[in-house]
């Protein structure tokens, strides 16, 4: 099977691309390098550089490489980034998505799996989310992946599209073998940021709010490592391929740690310090995001096989490799 990765030159794309690779399925990548990294597709993986909304390239590419099927991870993810100029993620997010799916229905591709976001939720009061919740995003970024959730549901009963959307919570770890892992810039994520205080102590972490309604006041949230999420990108494309149908999944650990919690088991991991700094709360960080995925088990057949502790060994071992 060939199968298309967009944004398959960031981080988890990336790591789904080879993921792909050593199930023995073909991955083809297009990226356009904004975020991306070209040294991060695997040696010998077809590479297109170019916009999901060029629609000759898209068709070249389906035409060329014979794409059985697509899995989209070309957006932008900067939360604040989107509240301060929401034009770039709705025309990015959004608009060239709309412009993907047009080529591909024009060349009759119709198995889709979608990148999308625990962020289409918004606030909740309960500590689990499940899939029956409402969808009521409180900032740019997750409205346009609901936007996309919406379109593909659309698009489905009216075009035959099968499609997942993968709701993912707080994605974490790297490659097993260090080769890969995250390299955002800037990076906004908690572990690394932790990771990189304890190599480079000037990098001092902030941590948002110690007076939440939490065992130690600090934010709660799941984490997921990136490898949890490719196997559950493979069995989402089997089932809705076996099935012929669409659906959506939660994809977390079901597991919550605070933030102090992942410091703690940085230093654990590393056995040395993380330098950080208690500061003042962050407008809209919920208390606590953590996944209710039972659907994704039952339906999929999926679990979690990375806990916390290896989670964050992987990321270690990465950041080492990065300085060193």
């Amino acid at each position: 099977m060939n199968i298309l990765v967009t944004g398959g030159a960031g981080y988890i794309g990336s790591h789904i691309t080879r993921y792909i690779l050593r199930r023995d399925l073909r991955p083809v990548v297009l990226d356009n390098l904004v975020y991306g990294h070209r040294e991060s597709v695997p040696r010998g993986v077809p590479f297109y550089h170019g916009q999901i909304a060029d629609s000759k390239l898209v068709a070249k590419i389906i035409r060329q490489e014979k794409i059985n099927a697509v899995m989209h991870f070309s957006a932008y993810a900067y939360v604040g980034e989107s509240v301060e100029n929401p034009q770039k993620y709705y025309e990015n997010n959004f608009c060239q998505t709309q412009k993907l799916l047009e080529t591909l229905l024009a060349h009759d591709i119709k198995y889709f799996i979608f990148s999308s976001t625990c962020a289409t939720y918004g606030i909740h009061a309960t500590t689990k989310l499940s899939e029956t919740l409402p969808q009521n995003p409180i900032n740019p970024y997750g409205f346009t992946k609901l936007a996309v959730e919406r379109m593909l549901s659309d698009y489905s009963q009216a075009y035959g599209l099968h499609y997942a959307a993968l709701r993912y919570f707080n994605a974490a770890g790297a490659d097993d073998d260090g080769a890969i892992g995250e390299a955002h810039d800037p990076e906004t994520h908690l572990i690394p940021l932790a990771l990189q205080s304890i190599l480079n102590p000037e990098k001092q972490l902030k941590i948002f709010g110690t007076d939440y309604p939490t065992p130690d006041g600090t934010c709660v949230r799941d984490y997921i490592h990136v490898y949890d999420l490719a196997a559950a990108h493979l069995q989402a494309l089997d089932y809705i391929m076996r099935k012929k149908t669409s659906d959506c999944f939660n994809l977390g650990s079901e597991n919550g740690y605070s933030v102090k919690a992942i410091i703690q088991t940085c230093e654990k991991i590393s056995g040395l310090k993380v330098n950080y700094q208690e500061t003042v709360r962050r407008a809209g960080d919920p208390a606590y995001l953590v996944a209710d995925s039972s659907k994704a088990h039952k339906i999929l057949g999926w679990q979690a096989r990375y806990d916390l502790e290896k989670i964050i060994a992987t990321a270690w071992q990465w950041e080492k490799y990065r300085r060193y």
